[in-house]
């Protein structure tokens, strides 16, 4: 198995925009914007009855910023986070690789897709992707734009915005 991401952040297309909209309406929150994180490609080669056999699929990462409120025990949740960051690099570690790191060696910020400022979970496993330093900057100015309805994460984008 290989595994790929390809980093936005992105507008979100016309399905994942919709898709936002109804788990926003769904949970009795107003859709604020939609950003598409990443792109998670896998694939695998292998044999299948003895015939060489190959496939993959693909994974969109994205937030809907929906009118959550904020919450006040920031620091509280990145503690817990900062605390649980190891054992939770060494659980990606054994599904998807090792934690992406530098040539120096320094590994990768871990992004909270849901950010913690709006309730989202510290250490869900689904709730944390690796990011290099430059896109997690990238992401951080996303996000506010996002929650204040920022026309660039209310508009639909293309349905595909990289080439692999």
């Amino acid at each position: 198995m290989q595994t790929v991401i390809y980093y936005g952040p992105w507008q979100c297309n016309a399905t994942y925009m919709a898709q936002c909209e109804r788990k926003c309406a769904a949970e009795g929150h107003a859709l604020l914007g939609c950003i598409w994180i990443a792109d998670i490609k896998g694939d695998w080669t292998g044999r299948f009855m003895s015939l060489p056999a190959r496939g993959g699929t693909r994974f969109a990462v994205k937030h809907c910023c929906c009118s959550y409120p904020t919450v006040g025990n920031v620091p509280v949740l990145r503690r817990m986070w900062n605390n649980a960051r190891s054992g939770f690099r060494r659980e990606w570690a054994d599904e998807f690789g090792a934690w992406p790191q530098t040539r120096d060696g320094v590994n990768w910020a871990g992004h909270h897709i849901h950010d913690l400022l709006h309730g989202g979970a510290p250490v869900a496993r689904g709730n944390i992707i690796p990011v290099p330093d430059n896109v997690h900057l990238e992401l951080n100015e996303a996000y506010p734009a996002c929650y204040s309805r920022d026309p660039r994460w209310l508009g639909v984008g293309p349905v595909k915005p990289y080439l692999d």
